[in-house]
């Protein structure tokens, strides 16, 4: 079969299609046919050696996906041969860019059925990181303030409409092409910050979520009003500012399970949650995709990788 590898860590360069054996799923693993898998900044983490996980060389990138399942390895129960899932690998997130991936049973769910495999596999990471955000860490109540940074983003996109779905009333920052998008979402107040501080348009947050980092999240502090809560997907916030403030401040590192999956299935099932998808690429140019990682131009949403009709 033909798979993603890199032997060196490195730029999208070290990026090359090889052969490779087929994976037999171990105790608690089933072999999916990938249809389709996701490609992210984690990604790019992995290939040019950032991850905050030890990755053994070579490897195969990718942990999103979404396709069928080709074999059970024992002690898996709830999935059987033919089984459309959706969801990661493992815990390194490696292994998903391949005509077949191993994967653990606990971090896969049945696909949703209203979505193709390439929209299905735009998921996962994204969409489960937003539901911990808004629901299992800020735990955003009906009409509490939210601010959230990057609302046109791929896990900006779902944390907008999940805030909106828990009640708060929903303020985010995006530059003004996107208005309309993260209006459509569910946004009530948006800033372009390219063209305001966004500190000098709001004040007394309840929480603040934030996929951006750097200045960004600096700046972050002084909105939420005291007793309230900032939580980052995207660096590590400061506990010394945090206590200044007399807030809260969370950094996480997502944790794809079955329910979470299964829980943001039955809502996009529902029509109750939209799917971004953007640049759409084939197995052999899976090198593009990381370029675009890097800033090669690109259309907003989820880079996807096609890897069978």
């Amino acid at each position: 079969m033909q798979a993603i590898r890199v032997h060196s860590f490195g730029p999208p360069e070290v990026i090359s299609l090889e052969d490779v054996s087929k994976p037999e799923p171990a105790d608690g693993e089933v072999v999916v046919q990938v249809k389709a898998a996701g490609v992210g900044p984690w990604d790019a983490l992995i290939r040019s050696g950032k991850s905050a996980l030890p990755q053994p060389l070579p490897l195969t990138l990718g942990s999103d996906l979404s396709g069928v399942v080709d074999s059970v390895g024992r002690g898996v129960e709830g999935f059987k041969t033919g089984d459309e899932v959706f969801g990661v690998t493992n815990e390194r997130f490696t292994g998903a860019c391949a005509e077949y991936a191993a994967a653990k049973a606990t971090m896969i769910a049945r696909k949703p059925k209203t979505l193709n495999h390439t929209h299905a596999a735009s998921v996962p990471v994204v969409a489960v990181t937003a539901w911990q955000m808004v629901f299992e860490l800020a735990r955003l109540l009906p009409a509490q303030s939210v601010l959230i940074h990057g609302g046109a983003g791929n896990v900006g996109g779902y944390l907008v409409q999940l805030a909106k779905r828990a009640r708060a009333m929903v303020i985010t920052t995006a530059s003004a092409k996107d208005t309309s998008y993260v209006r459509s979402l569910g946004a009530y107040g948006i800033i372009d910050f390219r063209a305001r501080r966004f500190e000098e348009q709001v004040k007394e947050i309840d929480a603040v979520l934030d996929t951006v980092g750097g200045d960004t999240l600096e700046r972050s502090y002084g909105v939420l009003k005291r007793g309230g809560i900032l939580v980052s997907s995207a660096a590590p916030p400061s506990q010394e500012k945090a206590e200044q403030y007399g807030v809260r401040a969370l950094f996480f590192l997502v944790q794809v399970t079955t329910e979470r999956l299964t829980k943001v299935a039955e809502l996009i099932d529902a029509g109750e949650l939209k799917t971004e998808v953007g640049e759409v690429l084939w197995l052999d140019e899976a090198r593009q995709g990381h370029q675009m990682l890097e800033g090669a131009p690109h259309r907003r949403g989820k880079i996807v990788i096609k890897v069978a009709d």
